[in-house]
C-alpha cells in the first residue's frame, strides 16, 4: 500500500525550495508503472493526534502561521529551510495524517507492508521546526504503534541524522531509533554522534553510524547490514518503521556521500526480510529527503515498493516513463532520466582507504556500544 493523493502536493514551501511536490509526479508515475495500485489518500491529522508528540503551543503556531504567513519568525519557521506558506498547518497535517493512517492499516493487520512517500520529515521537534520538516509524521507513525503496545525498531537511512525522532524517543526503552548519516561534523544538523545513546531511563535505544563526506555504497552497505540484523536481534521489535532519505545519493545537492541505487536495493531488501523475521511483517516505510527529482527519489521510492511487494527490481526503466518525464527534467538540469532501476557496479569510484577504515571502526564501536548497553 502506497499513501499519496491530493494532499501530498499541498507540502510546498514555494518554487525554489528543495523539498519540492514535483517529485510526486515523476515518483508516483514510476510507483504505478512498477506496478503499485494500492493507494491511500492523506488526511490532515487531529490536532490531538498531532499532540501526542508536539507541544499544543507549537501547533498554535503553526496554525497562526498559515494563516498569516509574513508574521515575526518563530519556532523554527521563517526565511530560510522552513518558510512559512498560506495553508501549513493543514498540509503539514496531511503529512503527518498519511504516517498515522498508515500505521492504523498495519495495526488492524489490513496490510503488512505500507509506504509513504512524501513522509520521513524526521526534524521536526516537539516545539520546532527544523530541516524542511513541521510535524514529525514518521515520529507519530513510531508513537502509534508504541502506544498499541509494540516494540518499535526505526531505521533513518536519510543522509541526515534522524534528530527529532531521536528527540522524541530520547528516554522511551520501547522504542530504539537507529541512524545511519553523513557525519555532523560536516553535515547539517550536526549532530548524530557515536556519544548519542539514549537517556538514563532507555540507555543504548539511541544508535548512530555517523559516516565520513565521500563514503561510497561499500561502508554504507557495511553499516546497513551488519548494525540493523544485530540490533533487531538484541532489541526484539515488533514493530519496524523506516526512514528512506535517498539524499545519500551521489548526485544529489546537498551533501556528500556517494551512494547508488543498487545499495538502497540492497538495504531495502534486507528491511523486508527482517520485517518478516522479527516483526511478523509489520513494516512501515517513508520516504524523506531526496533533491535530485528525476534521476533519484523516482528510482528511490519504487525499489522500497518492490522490496515491500516481494518482486525482482526490473532491468530497465520504462520507456515511457522516460520520455514523459524527459524534457521537465531537463528543464531543471536533472537529466536524462536513467535507463535502468540498479545503477551499473564501479559506476562510482571505490572509497579511499581512509575513509573505508575509519567508517568501519565507527561501525563497530556503535554496535558493541549498543549492545553493551542493550545488554
Amino acid at each position: 500500500m502506497v499513501v499519496w493523493g491530493d494532499w501530498s502536493a499541498r507540502y510546498d514551501f514555494g518554487e525554489w525550495h528543495p523539498l519540492t511536490p514535483r517529485r510526486f509526479g515523476p515518483g508516483v508515475d514510476l510507483l504505478r508503472q512498477s506496478g503499485a495500485s494500492q493507494f491511500l489518500e492523506p488526511q490532515p491529522a487531529s490536532e490531538g493526534d498531532l499532540e501526542r508528540l508536539h507541544e499544543r503551543s507549537y501547533v498554535d503556531a503553526v496554525k497562526a502561521f498559515s494563516i498569516d504567513p509574513d508574521r515575526h519568525s518563530e519556532v523554527g519557521i521563517g526565511p530560510g529551510d522552513c518558510p512559512a506558506f498560506r495553508g501549513m498547518h493543514d498540509a503539514s497535517a496531511a503529512v503527518a495524517g498519511g504516517s498515522i493512517a498508515a500505521m492504523d492499516r498495519i495495526l488492524s493487520d489490513d496490510v503488512e507492508h505500507a509506504f509513504h512517500p512524501g513522509g520521513g520529515l524526521h526534524h521536526a521537534m516537539a516545539g520546532r521546526a527544523s530541516g524542511f520538516c513541521i510535524y514529525n509524521d514518521v515520529a507519530l507513525g513510531v508513537a502509534r504503534a508504541r502506544d498499541a503496545g509494540h516494540r518499535v525498531l526505526y531505521v533513518d537511512l536519510d543522509v541526515h541524522h534522524g534528530d527529532g525522532t531521536q528527540a522524541l524517543f530520547w528516554n522511551d526503552p520501547k522504542v530504539l531509533t537507529l541512524s545511519i548519516h553523513e557525519s555532523g561534523r560536516s553535515l547539517f544538523p550536526g549532530t548524530g554522534f557515536l556519544t548519542e545513546t539514549g537517556g538514563p531511563d532507555a540507555p543504548g535505544t539511541a544508535v548512530n553510524v555517523p559516516l565520513e563526506p565521500y563514503s561510497g555504497d561499500g561502508s554504507w552497505l557495511e553499516a546497513v547490514e551488519t548494525v540493523v540484523p544485530a540490533l533487531a536481534e538484541a532489541f526484539r521489535p515488533t514493530m519496524l518503521v523506516t526512514q528512506h532519505g535517498c539524499d545519500s545519493y551521489e548526485l544529489d545537492p546537498l551533501a556528500h556521500l556517494r551512494m547508488t541505487t543498487a545499495a538502497y536495493w540492497r538495504a531495502d531488501r534486507l528491511l523486508d526480510e527482517i520485517a518478516h523475521r522479527r516483526t511478523d511483517g509489520r513494516w512501515l516505510a517513508t520516504g524523506g529527503g531526496g533533491y535530485d527529482v528525476y534521476r533519484v527519489v523516482p528510482r528511490a521510492w519504487s525499489l522500497i515498493w518492490l522490496a515491500q511487494a516481494h518482486r525482482e527490481a526490473p532491468d530497465e526503466v520504462p520507456v515511457e516513463w522516460r520520455t514523459r518525464w524527459a524534457d521537465e527534467a531537463e528543464a531543471f538540469d536533472q537529466g536524462p532520466p536513467p535507463t535502468a532501476y540498479l545503477d551499473p557496479a564501479g559506476m562510482v569510484a571505490s572509497e579511499p582507504a581512509g575513509i573505508a577504515s575509519a567508517n568501519r571502526r565507527v561501525v563497530r564501536r556503535a554496535l558493541e556500544g549498543a549492545l553493551e548497553l542493550l545488554g
